[in-house]
């Protein structure tokens, strides 16, 4: 959340321009949220080996064992993705519906 509303901060004054030069809200949105998209999948792929090795010394230490099966990270993984094109999405949105003279009167 903290990331998406400092990333909306920082480029309204793009997203503005984009809207003058004729974008609509949708496409200012993909256009920003697939950065946050290849973000979140890299930091996916580089989390879940530390994740399953931890997950699995942990649940090693109590009696009754269970395992933990791949699908249960690709859910985790798609529920961390939704949540966090939401937020981007929305805080993009925010930023996109606001008046394009406001921000880009001091320029």
């Amino acid at each position: 959340m903290g990331l998406s509303s400092y990333t909306a901060e920082q480029r309204t004054k793009e997203i503005e321009i984009r809207k003058v030069l004729g974008a609509t809200v949708s496409n200012i949105i993909k256009h920003i949220s697939k950065e946050f998209f290849v973000l979140v999948v890299i930091a996916n792929i580089l989390i879940w080996p530390l994740a399953y090795f931890m997950i699995i010394r942990w649940l090693q230490r109590f009696a009754y064992r269970i395992s933990i099966d791949w699908w249960t990270f690709i859910l985790t993984g798609l529920a961390v993705l939704f949540i966090s094109l939401l937020t981007v999405s929305w805080q993009i949105l925010r930023a996109a519906r606001a008046n394009p003279d406001d921000s880009l009167r001091y320029e």
